[in-house]
């Protein structure tokens, strides 16, 4: 298991999440991290994902 950092942010810099979670694989990160947002009406918040290497894999500005 791998751990994935989620964060969300209001335009003003306020944070509105900090999540960290654990996933197989970055395609089963991806799924967690978008249903996280789903579950904390975040999709249209400035958001992003990043896999222990750094790699992007949600961002929304």
């Amino acid at each position: 298991m791998r751990t994935y950092k989620l964060t969300a942010y209001e335009k003003t810099g306020k944070m509105l999440a900090d999540e960290t979670f654990t996933a197989e694989s970055d395609e089963a990160a991806k799924v967690k991290g978008q249903t996280l947002l789903e579950e904390q009406n975040l999709l249209d918040q400035t958001h992003r994902l990043a896999s222990p290497a750094g790699k992007l894999l949600l961002f929304h500005v």
